[in-house]
């Protein structure tokens, strides 16, 4: 939350109407040089009360609304895409054309994620440090988990599960990637907490094992006569429960039993920089994170429903999409906080910020998914298809090896560019029809004599 307080004090005071304070020049007869012709005006304009802080509650009340709206609104350059969000509600309400309609909701997601992450870190500041960093680990993937669930309800399990991959590769190449540049432009070395950080690469190495051993085991079932599909599902929702009971316990020890290792923002303010101001309450900032989460829905529901549509028309793979396109929706605005972050040396915040968010979706939001599928009747398991698997595996072994010392430049960060760049152009030609079927064959070849 302090990651961008210096940002966020200056966004308040230009929103404020607050200027830097005057030199007092001097001025004849020993009058300050504020003190002219113009002093009488500008000391009634200065001694009048705001009109947000009226004694008339008829006044109050909408000035209060109005300053609020404008620093929450000013908070942040990215909200000025906030004007495609009613157009693209507008576009999907008509069924306009399709790549239109993906367009303009595609850009107006991108805001209602900032908007959303903004309202629960104002949110999370009075809930104390357990509560809040719950707060932030539940709504920090929160339009991910959004359009997942609309594609989930559609029956959409490719995109859902390319939406996942996507997400945690994003955050652990791209925007580490871009992290470690970012601060080695400035630096010749960065350090950080190389504990939290082997910590975290630890468990995306479970969650890639979580994926590892179902599509393993497809490729063991095949000349099998049980149910491959049925013992998948059953593989699927034991694995999710037990993510999901290492995810509560990975929040135990950090919140509470070895908070010490994790409190990066105590680390980084101890320059004495003044505590950023809290613009929204608790309640203006619930009612935020309401009227995002539903305008978010909304506009989920306009964007999975023109994939169809894309697909034929544009020619762009089901997988590419939801790999490639849609984490860059839901993720803009943490990667430009990670960014930001990185280029003032705060690398442990940086750390947080991209390998903290992969992981939450690896051992929380997917095996969510699952477990909801469960519940409503879709086959959503953790079997992804093996290309995917292997892409997923190959990526947290990079990331691994570039972190475990605890030290960054630009040349690692142009690695983990690197490497996403190829697995982006993997799945550009990479066709939906293709299942990986040789390299099951020779995966069975290793299990099956």
């Amino acid at each position: 939350m302090s990651a961008v307080s210096d940002l966020k004090r200056q966004f308040s005071r230009v929103a404020r109407g607050d200027s830097m304070p005057r030199r007092d020049t001097g001025g004849p007869n020993g009058i300050s040089g504020g003190d002219n012709e113009h002093t009488p005006l500008m000391s009634r304009r200065g001694n009048k009360k705001p009109l947000y802080e009226d004694d008339r509650a008829w006044v109050r009340y909408p000035s209060s609304f109005f300053h609020i709206s404008w620093l929450v609104l000013t908070s942040n350059y990215v909200n000025i895409l906030l004007v495609f969000v009613p157009v693209g509600i507008v576009l999907g309400a008509l069924g306009m054309n399709p790549i239109a309609v993906f367009a303009v909701n595609f850009f107006a997601i991108v805001p209602l994620a900032a908007l959303l992450s903004f309202a629960t870190e104002e949110l999370s500041v009075k809930l104390g440090q357990t509560l809040g960093g719950l707060m932030n680990a539940t709504f920090g993937n929160a339009v991910e988990l959004i359009v997942s669930i609309v594609a989930l309800r559609q029956g959409e399990i490719r995109i859902v599960q390319a939406s996942m991959l996507g997400s945690i590769l994003s955050n652990i190449l791209l925007v580490l990637g871009c992290c470690f540049i970012s601060s080695g432009i400035r630096r010749r070395e960065s350090t950080f907490n190389a504990t939290v950080a082997s910590t975290m690469s630890s468990l995306m190495a479970v969650a890639a094992t979580s994926l590892i051993i179902p599509a393993t085991l497809y490729a063991s079932l095949q000349n099998s006569s049980a149910d491959t599909d049925s013992n998948i599902l059953v593989l699927s929702h034991g694995t999710a429960i037990i993510l999901l009971c290492l995810y509560g316990l990975y929040l135990f020890f950090q919140l509470k039993t070895h908070a010490t290792l994790f409190d990066a923002e105590a680390q980084t303010d101890e320059d004495g920089n003044e505590e950023e101001a809290q613009i929204l309450g608790p309640i203006p900032a619930g009612i935020c994170l309401v009227l995002v989460t539903l305008c978010v829905a909304v506009c989920a529901e306009y964007l999975v429903d023109s994939i169809d549509a894309i697909v034929e028309e544009a020619h762009i793979s089901k997988t590419f999409i939801g790999l490639i396109l849609l984490p860059i929706v839901g993720n803009a605005a943490e990667h430009v906080t990670a960014v930001v972050v990185a280029w003032k040396d705060k690398m442990d915040l940086a750390i947080g910020v991209a390998i903290g968010s992969s992981m939450q979706i690896a051992l929380f939001v997917t095996p969510f998914l699952v477990i909801l599928g469960w519940c409503i009747g879709q086959p959503m398991t953790l079997h992804f298809q093996t290309f995917e698997t292997v892409v997923f595996f190959l990526s947290v072994l990079v990331v691994n090896y570039l972190i475990g010392d605890g030290k960054s430049n630009y040349l690692e960060g142009c690695m983990c560019l690197g490497t996403y760049i190829i697995i982006a152009l993997a799945f550009w030609v990479k066709p939906d029809d293709a299942t990986g079927d040789a390299i099951v064959g020779a995966v069975k070849g290793m299990f099956v004599r």
